[in-house]
């Protein structure tokens, strides 16, 4: 949807608001609803009724939210979105920061992540087990562990709210549109079970689900090599841009994940409430990429001869090379295996207690483990390796809007003729990388009301003490994969899977294998982390976070304006540490690996204010003012470095973490205005202004203090002794700047306008964000080049647009999310977090379904969802678009199924 059309659609609903605000004569009847308009009532309820700036996503019914995954529900919040890897939607940005700046709880406790950072990966809850989503936009002074863009917390039911027995039961059947390929199927399904029961005359609730799912794989790719340069080729027009190589790759496999909930709620009497909840998941992702490869850059060996030439090359207006036929090149056949093992603990105890005048009393206590292993493969094979090496032509067309093509000469198709051998890339390579993160905490906090109030407006007093422990380790041995004794050799036929289809890149058919069979039969692998390069992926991080709140409860009014809110402070102290190696390149062979620890502790004091100002008509404006803060990322505090002194100077240098990093802070300004129509619908409009006082990015110290390095350093004959200070390239606290944006909302059903309409409506937000502050970052020089760029996850214009309609059982919804051009965050070949430009995307899914509500089929209700209807591409470019580096088709994804509740 356009821009233009957009605005609107929400100019349009404003309108209509505004229209039934003059003609609402009495207030909305309260009506008992289900399906999609119990799930937008429920949010807007929370909405309206939060002191903070709020947004939130609430289930429709039990195991029932409303989309596939519950990052694209949070994806269709104003002033969210979401980054899709592997197809899904997997981490989410709010107000245009990226996923380190955000936090996120579960049942208001802080959780780990299977990720090497603070950011959770959303595709590892399941939508079926959580009854919604709260975001706070605004800190509130008894929120621990709150994020500095905002703060998302995911729910589990609590039985006791329930009037009776409930169960769900769920089942789908799932499709991926580009079909089975190589060992792979194209067909997934998933299976989710809810049951919700209260006893002992309501006194004890149970609460148990389970969600299991089995998502297809597959994947189209081509990508060509960055960076893109300036560089003189034979034949290329002189002052082109030119990237080094190309491939096109099929990629096939599934993920499998199984979920289970559960939660005992006990109410023996009023005074006192204990819940139990538990949560676990685990998951398996295993993919194979099938892959031609094509080095385009003399390297003084093969693949490209030095009369390798370009002929009828062609070059576009912004002086980037677009294309031609070249000679004497030697591809490569590449297979490449990833298994990812990831599994999530987390449970926690909870008892209310209220006590004489009032006072109540709660003590929560939680832990958390989070588990990933993975195991990532490749070998490489080429044509021949007797008899002369067969050069090929190929002709090649880099196209920045679609996929980009090469059409080789010679056959690629048969297995018996492709050897694994030691290439350009050497034979293989691989890694097996591995995260544990584990969090303990306690919080205890008392609430203390005021029947006379000792200051106008209190009502009533928080005060609390959290304590969190976490610890966070990373592991990552890597090492080349050579061919045995052996020698070069062809894939025996009962390690093939039938042949991939490269089409699409103008390639047909090449082979496909059991990579991880292949490299046991015919290769070694002793992966190592003692090397130079792999020390700064090894380490250990320990946060101990005491937090300490009060925060005053506002009730009074203004000028006759009824007025909520709160107004209170933090103080976070946070012991921080990181134990890990270092590399000695001054050391002698064999013992340059040392341990290093580092460390210190910080403390920042935060205040918030809370004000939400109800006017006449059921309209409220909000204020929101706050210091706020985001922690580090964990790998940026990691100890590890790899340190050197030159010889010719005695001066030192190294690269690495720093452990002793402050965390980004910020001043923040929100202010909202909204308009309510009961709890059928809203219009809003916010406005958010965020100083960052620092930013964390990589710099240069010039006088880095060494001596606990240099202790001991015997300099070689004729070399001068160490200096005690040289340069240190690492992540420090730089200079911050302004982020600011703009958030229009509406939801609406149509009946407000016309009983005509009965049973359509239209949810609609639209955000605008800017920012001052640019950045560098070297680790990502390659992709975005070693200038300043924009803050990684800000897009500068988010839509989304969701039209329903439901009626007499049947329900029918066609959903948007559109966000225009960001920096986006991934893991690159090394296992590494690098920075791409990212072209902005419109995905589009569909639901159409139909519940029985009355006869024998009371309850069931049929769904189909086509999820990516557009089947819309990742993009990626460096530095301009019409230099590609990504083009990534995932397909569309359909899901067939039914739901029985009773």
């Amino acid at each position: 949807m356009s821009q233009v059309a957009l605005g609107c659609t929400l100019l349009a609903l404003a309108t209509v608001a505004q229209a039934q605000t003059q003609a609402e004569p009495k207030a909305l009847e309260k009506v008992t609803v289900t399906g999609i308009r119990k799930g937008i009532e429920d949010a807007i309820s929370v909405k309206r009724n939060a002191d903070a700036i709020v947004e939130s996503v609430s289930a429709e019914d039990i195991g029932k939210l409303p989309d596939a995954s519950i990052a694209e529900s949070l994806a269709r919040l104003p002033g969210l979105s979401a980054q899709r890897v592997a197809g899904r939607a997997q981490v989410i940005s709010v107000r245009g920061l990226s996923p380190d700046f955000a936090t996120t709880l579960l049942n208001g406790r802080e959780l780990v992540s299977t990720g090497d950072n603070r950011s959770v990966e959303f595709d590892q809850y399941p939508s079926e087990l959580l009854s919604g989503v709260t975001i706070y936009k605004t800190p509130d002074a008894a929120l621990v562990g709150q994020g500095l863009s905002g703060t998302l917390d995911m729910m589990t039911v609590r039985p006791l709210n329930f009037g009776t027995r409930s169960v769900a039961l769920n089942a789908r059947g799932q499709r991926n549109a580009l079909g089975s390929a190589a060992n792979a199927s194209a067909n997934g399904n998933r299976v989710s079970a809810s049951y919700i029961d209260q006893f002992a005359n309501r006194t004890v609730g149970l609460a148990v689900g389970f969600a299991h799912q089995e998502t297809p794989s597959q994947e189209n790719q081509v990508g060509l090599y960055e960076p893109w340069k300036l560089e003189s080729r034979p034949g290329v027009q002189a002052g082109s841009f030119v990237t080094d190589g190309i491939k096109a790759l099929r990629r096939t496999g599934k993920t499998e994940r199984n979920g289970l909930m559960a939660t005992l709620e006990l109410r023996p009497f009023k005074a006192w409430t204990s819940v139990v909840d538990a949560f676990w998941s685990k998951a398996k992702e295993e993919n194979t990429a099938n892959q031609f490869e094509l080095n385009l850059q003399y390297n003084g060996a093969y693949p490209c001869k030095p009369d390798c030439t370009w002929v009828q090359s062609s070059t576009n207006a912004a002086n980037t090379h677009t294309g031609g036929t070249i000679t004497n090149v030697y591809p490569l056949v590449r297979g490449m295996y990833n298994k990812r093992e990831d599994e999530i603990t987390a449970a926690g105890w909870n008892n209310k207690f209220t006590l004489d005048g009032g006072i109540t009393v709660v003590a929560d206590l939680s832990y958390s483990k989070a588990k990933r292993k993975e195991l990532s493969l490749e070998n490489n094979a080429q044509l021949s390796p007797v008899g002369g090496v067969p050069y090929d032509t190929v002709k090649l067309s880099f196209n920045p809007g679609g996929f980009s093509t090469m059409v080789p000469t010679l056959n690629y198709a048969d297995p018996s003729k492709l050897y694994l051998r030691d290439t350009i890339y050497g034979s293989g390579y691989g890694k097996v990388p591995s995260v544990q993160d584990e969090l303990t905490g306690f919080k205890l906090t008392g609430n203390i009301p005021f029947t006379q109030p000792l200051v106008a407006w209190i009502a009533d007093l928080d005060v609390g003490l959290s304590y969190v422990d976490r610890s966070k380790k990373k592991r990552q041995p890597e090492g080349n994969i050579n061919v045995g004794p052996q020698g070069s050799s062809t894939i025996a036929a009962d390690l093939q899977y039938s042949p991939v289809d490269l089409s699409f890149a103008g390639l047909g058919q090449i082979p496909a294998w059991n990579v991880p069979a292949a490299v046991g039969r015919y290769m070694v692998f002793q992966p190592t982390d003692a090397e130079s390069y792999l020390v700064s992926k090894a380490w250990d991080v320990s946060e101990k976070t005491t937090t300490a709140f009060v925060r005053a409860n506002l009730d009074g009014s203004l000028g006759g304006m009824p007025v909520r809110g709160n107004f209170g402070l933090q103080m976070v102290r946070v012991d921080q540490s990181s134990s890990a190696n270092y590399w000695d390149g001054t050391a002698a062979a064999g013992s340059r690996v040392k341990p290093v620890n580092d460390g210190k502790t910080v403390t920042d004091v935060l205040p918030s204010l809370n004000l939400a100002v109800s006017l006449a008509d059921d309209q409220t404006l909000r204020l929101g003012l706050a210091r706020q803060m985001a922690r580090p990322r964990v790998d940026q505090l990691r100890s590890a470095l790899d340190f050197g002194i030159d010889t010719a100077t005695g001066k030192p240098g190294a690269s690495g973490g720093n452990a002793r990093l402050d965390p980004w802070i910020a001043n923040a300004l929100d202010v909202s205005y909204e308009k309510y129509f009961g709890t059928k619908a809203y219009v809003s409009a916010a406005a958010f202004y965020k100083d960052l006082k620092s930013y964390i990015y990589t710099q240069t110290n010039q006088s880095y203090d060494f001596s606990k390095f240099v202790a001991g350093y015997v300099p070689p004959v004729g070399s001068p002794a160490a200096l005690s200070s040289g340069s240190y390239s690492a992540p420090y606290n730089g200079k911050g700047g302004k982020l600011k944006g703009v958030e229009l909302a509406a939801s609406l059903p149509l009946e407000l306008l016309s009983p005509a309409l009965k049973g359509l409506g239209v949810i609609a937000s639209a955000s605008f964000n800017s920012s001052s502050i640019k950045i560098k970052d070297p680790e990502s020089a390659s992709s975005v080049g070693s200038d300043f760029i924009s803050l990684p996850g800000l897009s500068k214009r988010v839509y989304n647009l969701t039209a329903y309609y439901e009626r007499e059982g049947f329900e029918a919804r066609i959903s948007q999310r559109k966000r225009s051009d960001f920096i986006g965050e991934i893991g690159n070949f090394n296992g590494n977090r690098t920075l791409r430009y990212v072209v902005g995307e419109s995905i589009v899914d569909m639901q159409l379904g139909y519940t029985f509500n009355s006869g024998p089929a009371k309850g069931l209700n049929l769904l189909l969802q086509v999820n990516n209807l557009g089947n819309d591409a990742y993009r990626t470019y460096a530095a301009s678009k019409d230099r590609p580096l990504e083009y990534i088709e995932w397909g569309r994804s359909y899901l067939l199924g039914a739901s029985y509740k009773f």
